[in-house]
């Protein structure tokens, strides 16, 4: 049995989304249980019937999406972003998804659960869309900046993210570059693809922004600042494409034929460019699962958040994580 500990206070839509994504979640996979962390009170009344497998931890506060990092770890012990982590940290729950403030969720997740041995920073990760499945990236907004040599922790965590979420062998590894010549890019890339090879990743070389979506490399690797950018920018693109479709077919009775004849075929396209059905990223590098919701998180989205999560503990991802980084353990304990 997998039990997930939930931030049902945070995000945009607070219980709006977490509940109804949290019952339909139980009632897909009977090998989990859920608990509902925050005020009692008002989880009770938005659910009316409880599910039996459906549990609630009392919590008065909430951090807000607004709140300073610094502020929320230094208040925060009675909101229920820190009773959720604190449960993974105890061992009570294999997991915590939050739609909560970012930067909250992550100085919390790194006081409570400490870093794995190797790590430097976590690093939050998430899938993308290809025309062939998936890629992963990372960093997407915990590091401004990195090294060449957390950059490298970044890739031997995604990789082996790869092998566990996806039962993917040797994937592919690339760095994220303004070119995929390998004389582009500053030398902090440069040092970083040297330290890939020499690590026996399968390094693919440089990815440019224009192949993010071609399928062609497994992991994607940049620091927080680019990571964030980019994101942000595919998802305005994937919800300015949707929204041109469904508008083409407005404008006179032909066009509303047209798109109703045609709306299978653009359900199954929307979806898969949609990012709500990819919503979930991973805070990598902890010693615990964490799955950060977007903000903005609808019920459909956070039930997918909810999946990521049950998906990495019952594939034991953190423990899979602290093997693909031994390697870095025995260079520090011989330098």
């Amino acid at each position: 049995m997998v039990r997930l500990a939930v931030d049902a206070m945070s995000g945009d839509e607070g219980p709006l989304a977490t509940l109804p994504a949290a019952v339909s979640a139980l009632e897909s996979h009977s090998d989990l249980e859920i608990v509902l962390v925050g005020q009692a009170e008002g989880i009770k009344a938005a659910l009316g019937q409880m599910h039996p497998r459906l549990f609630i931890d009392d919590t008065p506060d909430v951090v807000r999406m607004d709140e300073l990092p610094t502020h929320a770890l230094r208040h925060g012990k009675n909101t229920s972003m820190w009773r959720a982590i604190e449960l993974v940290a105890s061992g009570q729950a294999a997991a915590c998804v939050s739609a909560g403030n970012t930067g909250a969720l992550m100085a919390m997740s790194r006081h409570l659960l400490k870093t794995l041995p190797g790590i430097d920073r976590p690093a939050i990760c998430a899938s993308l869309p290809t025309s062939s499945g998936s890629t992963y990236m990372l960093d997407l907004g915990a590091n401004v900046s990195a090294s060449s040599e957390q950059l490298l922790q970044f890739a031997l965590m995604g990789a082996a993210m790869v092998e566990t979420l996806d039962g993917k062998n040797l994937p592919t590894v690339g760095l994220l570059n303004i070119g995929s010549e390998s004389t582009k890019g500053h030398d902090t890339l440069h040092q970083a693809a040297r330290l890939i090879r020499d690590n026996g990743l399968n390094y693919s070389g440089f990815v440019e922004g224009t192949d993010l979506y071609t399928g062609n490399t497994d992991v994607i690797v940049t620091d927080g600042f680019t990571g964030n950018v980019a994101l942000k920018a595919s998802e305005g693109m994937a919800q300015f494409v949707i929204q041109r479709f469904k508008d083409s077919f407005k404008h006179s009775w032909r066009t509303k034929l047209a798109g109703l004849l045609a709306m299978p075929e653009l359900k199954h396209s929307m979806k898969n460019i949609d990012p709500r059905h990819y919503n979930g990223a991973s805070l990598l590098g902890l010693r615990g699962l964490v799955v950060k919701s977007h903000g903005n998180a609808d019920y459909y989205a956070f039930n997918r958040a909810l999946m990521l999560a049950r998906r990495e503990a019952s594939r034991s991802l953190c423990s899979r994580l602290e093997s693909a980084l031994e390697p870095l353990i025995d260079q520090e304990g011989s330098d």
